[in-house]
Formats: C-alpha cells, structure tokens, sequence
C-alpha cells in the first residue's frame, strides 16, 4: 500500500531545496554521495539539486535575485506552508524586494504559485515509495523550502525516514528542532559522512526505527526531549574523501533548452573548519567575534596538496567546465603555496575563488594569480585596527589596505566586506575609518555589509560583552511563521536590544564615503584605457607616480635617488626602525620628513610607526 515501506533499504535521496546559488551543484550533496558509495558501492544514491530546477522554470535573474536576500528567499516557502499568514508573508516579501531591480514588477503571489508548481510536479516525479531514507541539506536560505518538501513528502509517504543537517543548525538547537517539526525523524549534528554512514547500516538491519541505537553525531526523534549535549562525530582526517559526485546536477542541466544551460561553477573544498578558531577552555573559542559559520565543525582539517590538485583536475576533466569555486571558511596557510603552484602545472586555464585572510602572504597570492585565482574575499571586515580588535580579526587597518593593494596590482578582484553596525563600536572607530578610507581609494571599492547577530557567535554567547541588553529570535521569523513554531526554538539569524539606532546613525558618514568610493572608482575606470589609479613606472634611478583623481586632473610625482628606494622598500609595509636600518646612510631626520610628506600626498599610509608605499607598478612585476 502508498505509504509503507517494502523490504529493506533500496536507495537514498539526497536533497537540496532552493535557494542555494543555482549555477554551482550542492557540495554537501556531492560530498555525501560520494561518500556513501565509496563505503557501500551497490547502494543507489540520487541527489536531487531542486533548486537548479526551480532557477530554471522562474528564470535564473529572478533566481539570483531572491536568493541574494536571505528574507526574500524565506518568506516565498513560507507562504506556501502556511498560507493562511500570507498577508503577513507578502510585506516582508515586497519590503525586502525595494530597490531590486528584477522584483519592481514581481507580483509575490503570482511567483509562489509558480514555484509551488514547479516544486509538486518534481516532488511527484520522485519514486519517494522505495526510497529508503531521504536526507536533507539545510543551509542559509533553506529553512522553509526544505521544511515544505519534507511535509509534502511526509504526507504522501509517512513511512519514509526523513534526516537533515547542514549549518542552520547545530548543537542544542537541533531538540527544538525536532520538538517543533514532527516530520523529521533524525538531525545530523555537524558534518555527515560518518553519521549517516551509522544511520544507513542500522536502517538497514533494524526492524523498527525504534530500535536503533544512539548513533554519535545523529539526533533521534526519540531523544528530543533530553537536554544532553549533542556530540559530532567527524573524520580525524579528510584523506579518505573520494572527490565529490555532481552526476545528478549535470544529468538535470543537460535536459535544459539549449538557450537555459550554462557553464557551472565546480564547487571544491580543501579545509573544513577555520584554524583561527581554537579551542580556550570552558567551551570558549577564538576566532572573530561576529561568526557563526564554523559551529558544525570541531577543529580544522585540510586536505594534502595532492588531493586537492588531484580532485580539481579529475572534476574539471569530467565536467568541463574550468571554473572553480573553493568552499572553504578560510584556505590554510602552509598547504595553500603549493596548491595552487601545482594547479598551475595543470596547463588548465581555471578562473578560481577562494576566501583568505588579510595575512595571506604576498608569494601565496602571486601562486593564486598565477593559477587562475580571478576573485577572492578577503576576511577585511574594518578598516579600523581597533575595531578590528573588537572583531577579535587578530589583522591590523595597514594589513588590510596592503592586501588590497597586492590584488589590484594582480589582476584579482577583492570583493570583501566592511561591517557597519557592529555592537560597541563607537565614534573613535568610525573617524579612524573615515581617515583610513582616503587611503583605500585607489584600491576596489569594499562592499558594506550591516552586522547581523548570529546564533552561537562569540557576540550571541556574550552579549554583555560587547554592550547588547538581550538577544532573541529576529521579528521576521514571527511574520513567516506561526507564533507556536516562532516561540518554540531559537533561529539562526537573530536580533537584540542594544545600540542598534545610535550604531546607524554613527554610521552614516561611513556608508556615504563607500558610495562615492564606488562611484569614483568606476568613473576611472572607464574606458579602453585603465591604468591603475595610484601607479608608478621605474626609471632606475627615479620613480615617476601618477595619482589619478576623480572629476580632477591628475597629479604627477618624482622621487630620486634615496626617495626612490625608500619608497619601493616600503611596497610591503616596514617599521619605522627597519627602514633606518636598512638605510643606515641616511639621516633620521632626512627619512621621518620624506615619509610624513608621502603620508600627507595619500602615496603612502602610516600606522603606529609603520609606512605602506600605495602606488602599484604599471606593469605588474
């Protein structure tokens, strides 16, 4: 009969739901695939990657658009789950949607009846009768749609064992989540391969669901309501990880119309975890304060160089497609050099992303640039040392700004983030910013972000700490859902009480200078022509600097001899001390002045008695 399960398991579907980006495959999805059948090769593992289809039927702009706000994305499953909040649903929805341009015109209503099409006719083209366990990837943007296809999937077939996992949530969370949501029987805590693995075998040789026994790393419906700390259970080592399996996302992208397929991004990971998070004691970690991204992890592992270049090489082969994209919270320091220079010797014309830290040094980034590395972000996040204190970045303002100077200089698009709004910060941060933006002009504008309060952040665990007087599930969640469901568990995006209206105003000054960063910046860059803005060309014995300007004629600079030198030694920021070393000939007193007037032209920046020259070579050495 429709509903039951017939002998024992036969296969296992791996989902994820919209609204993922739709131009890479899942790599959780991959990952997981790979593992199980590199650990049980005659099971059949499908991974259904229902977001590509939903991009492909609304069309992949819209897509883009709605899955680039986390509210916008919610609130469209939200309305089909709980229809009766619709009203409420739908001005979330339109006020998230100003000043997009591809929502001007959107009517919400017609869009989630299109989605709700699109999504029912691929739920029942799934022969959900024999499958024997369907798993879930729940990521950021992915709370309602995935709730939605698991109730739609549990009514129809009540029997068929419902498991998620993935970084919405982790620890505690999950018992809520379990109380709250009926039709999930079982939540992977932290990564999946081993847990599931367990979960797999015992739904193999159980009878019963009941009589499973505690798996490490999995939470079972049965335990919902004990408060015991929930454990991971991941690999020691990431050696054993078979390259991830995209089959299923490039089979689905095949039966496209010619005019709605696509070159795919191939979605790689080196590392899990972040290393500049550790372990303090007491439950405490460092590592910055306004994240929640590595909650799912214990510790960092990475891979070693030959596997990395080895799985890239064997994806990009299989697939065709160059273009790559690593996942990693933060690329290692040691392997990272060798990597990308044995990704060079591939002889592969890759367009690579990677996110780094503003430490990365110089020789790694030139390794990146050469192996194809086009777009990076930069954990920059403050243009202020002491705000970035209060970030806990462990990187300094004059850090920063060199890194920034490196990418323009290489070709590498910097697309980091400045965080405005950050709970404590205050005016001295701000006006250190303001100073130190008349110093990044010539470098690729960074992109404001507003501080959002993360569940398990350092900032969420100590709220006193950085000045917040309480912390609570934020009110869009009690727009999208029902108070019940509302009250009932704690949401990966929260809010709090706080200096929240003083921290906007303060940073008004900021937002306004980042606007017209951007709008310069794009002036200059203009045209055919693009030299850099802040350049220099080297005569030897004299260094020529234009400085170009915004609605303004350039200006030109000459340095001989000594000045020179000096100011191509300070390409890498120096200590005051070291360059008087390195130049014992030279006066003190003929440096300090030389270095104050290149500080005051904006050629070079100053911090705490270190000096970074600005200007980038026109041909890039």
């Amino acid at each position: 009969m429709k509903g039951e399960r017939t002998g024992q398991l036969e296969r296992i579907v791996l989902v994820s739901t919209p609204w993922p980006l739709y131009n890479r495959p899942s790599i959780q999805l991959g990952a997981l695939k790979a593992y199980l059948k590199a650990w049980s090769p005659q099971l059949k593992v499908h991974a259904l990657h229902l977001y590509l289809k939903v991009a492909e039927c609304i069309g992949y702009k819209l897509y883009r658009a709605i899955s680039e706000r986390t509210w916008l994305a919610e609130s469209v499953y939200a309305a089909l789950l709980f229809p009766e909040r619709t009203k409420e649903i739908e001005k979330i929805f339109y006020r998230e949607a100003r000043g997009k341009p591809h929502l001007r015109k959107i009517d919400f209503k017609t869009l989630t009846s299109q989605v709700r099409d699109v999504s029912n006719g691929f739920i029942n083209s799934v022969d959900w009768e024999h499958c024997g366990l369907a798993g879930f990837s729940i990521c950021l943007c992915q709370l309602t749609s995935s709730l939605y296809f698991v109730k739609r999937i549990k009514d129809a077939f009540p029997n068929v064992p419902v498991v998620v996992g993935g970084s919405v949530f982790a620890g505690d969370t999950i018992h809520g989540l379990l109380e709250t949501f009926p039709e999930i029987d079982f939540v992977v805590n932290g990564e999946g391969e081993l847990p599931l693995t367990q979960l797999v075998r015992h739904l193999t040789d159980s009878q019963s669901r009941e009589d499973i026994p505690r798996i490490p790393g999995i939470v079972m419906r049965k335990a919902a309501k004990n408060s015991a700390p929930v454990s991971f259970c991941q690999m020691e080592a990431l050696s054993s990880l078979p390259p991830p399996d995209y089959d299923d996302y490039f089979h689905m992208l095949k039966t496209f119309s010619p005019q709605k397929t696509f070159f795919p991004t191939i979605p790689a990971e080196i590392s899990r975890g972040c290393w500049w998070r550790r372990p303090q004691g007491a439950g405490k970690h460092s590592g910055c304060a306004f994240c929640n991204l590595n909650l799912q992890w214990d510790g960092y592992r990475s891979k070693s160089p030959m596997q990395v270049v080895s799985e890239i090489d064997h994806l990009t082969t299989k697939h065709k497609t160059l273009s790559v994209a690593f996942m990693d919270n933060l690329l290692p320091v040691k392997e990272s050099k060798e990597i990308f220079e044995q990704l060079g010797k591939l002889n592969k014309d890759f367009r690579l992303f990677g996110e780094i830290r503003a430490s990365t040094p110089r020789r790694v980034l030139e390794a990146m640039q050469a192996a194809g590395v086009h777009e990076v972000q930069i954990g920059i996040e403050a243009l202020s040392t002491q705000l970035l204190k209060k970030l806990n970045k462990g990187t300094t303002a004059i850090q920063n700004l060199e890194i920034m100077k490196h990418c323009e200089e290489l070709g590498i698009a910097n697309v980091s983030n400045l965080i405005l709004h950050f709970p404590g910060s205050d005016h001295q941060d701000v006006e250190e910013t303001m100073r130190n933006l008349e110093f990044a002009l010539p470098f690729r504008p960074l992109r404001f972000v507003h501080f959002w309060l993360g569940l398990g952040s350092p900032v969420w665990q100590s709220p006193r700490a950085f000045g917040l007087m309480a912390v609570f599930n934020h009110p869009n969640y009690a727009a999208i859902l029902p108070p019940d469901i509302f009250r009932s568990m704690r949401f990966m995006i929260q809010a709090y009480r706080g200096d929240l209206g003083h921290q906007r105003k303060l940073w008004q000054p900021v937002k306004k200078k980042v606007r017209a960063w951007k709008k310069s910046y794009a002036e200059l860059y203009k045209g055919p022509s693009r030299p850099p803005i802040l350049s220099f060309r080297d005569g030897r014995d004299f260094l020529i600097i234009r400085q170009r300007r915004f609605e303004a004629e350039p200006m030109t600079h000459r340095l001989v001899g000594t000045s020179r030198v000096i100011y191509l030694f300070c390409r890498r920021h120096r200590s005051l001390k070291s360059i008087i070393g390195h130049f014992p000939g030279v006066a003190e007193d003929r440096i300090v002045p030389f270095l104050r007037m290149m500080v005051d032209k904006k050629l070079m920046f100053e911090e705490n008695g270190k000096y970074l020259s600005l200007a980038v070579p026109v041909r890039a050495r």
